[in-house]
C-alpha cells in the first residue's frame, strides 16, 4: 500500500480574485428579497447533498445564529419525512434545492417546479433559484479546494 501525498489546494480568493468577487455579487443578488432563514436552509441542504463540510459547518452555525431550530436543522437530511416540521414554502424550497443540485439521473421535475411555484411569487421562486445554484458554486468551490473547516 502507498501514501498518496497530499496535494496543495488553491486559494480561489487569493489567486482569482475577480472570481471571488463575482461569486460574493452573485451570492448578494440571491440572497435580496429571500426569508434568511429560508435562505439558510438551501444552503445547509446542498451543502450536504456535495458534502461541502466548510459550507455546512458556516451555515450550520449561521442558522442557529439566526435562531432556527436545532430540530429544523437536525432533520434535514429527512426534511420530507419530517411532518409537521417545515412550512409548505420551506418544502417547496427543499425539493427545488434537492432537484437543482443532483441533475446526473433527470431535469428538474415539473411536479418539483410547479409545486414551488405555487409556494413562491415568482420574484421569489426566482431567488430561491439563485440561492440554490449559488450555494451550489459555492460547494463546488469549497470541495475542490477543499477549504478547510475551522476547528471549534
Amino acid at each position: 500500500m502507498t501514501t498518496i501525498e497530499k496535494v496543495r489546494r488553491i486559494n480561489l480568493n487569493q489567486v482569482s480574485p475577480e472570481v471571488y468577487e463575482a461569486m460574493i455579487a452573485l451570492n448578494n443578488a440571491a440572497t435580496k428579497d429571500l426569508d434568511p432563514d429560508l435562505a439558510e436552509l438551501i444552503k445547509i441542504r446542498a451543502s450536504q447533498l456535495n458534502h461541502c463540510a466548510f459550507c455546512l459547518d458556516m451555515h450550520t452555525a449561521d442558522a442557529r445564529k439566526r435562531g432556527i431550530s436545532e430540530q429544523k436543522i437536525t432533520l434535514l437530511p429527512a426534511w420530507a419525512e419530517a411532518e409537521g416540521v417545515y412550512t409548505e414554502q420551506e418544502q417547496a424550497a427543499l425539493a427545488l434545492t434537492e432537484e437543482i443540485t443532483d441533475l446526473t439521473h433527470r431535469h428538474v421535475a415539473d411536479e418539483v417546479y410547479a409545486r414551488a411555484a405555487a409556494a413562491f411569487s415568482e420574484r421569489e421562486l426566482g431567488q430561491v433559484i439563485a440561492m440554490a445554484l449559488t450555494i451550489n458554486a459555492w460547494n463546488r468551490i469549497g470541495v475542490t479546494t477543499r477549504l478547510p473547516v475551522p476547528k471549534r
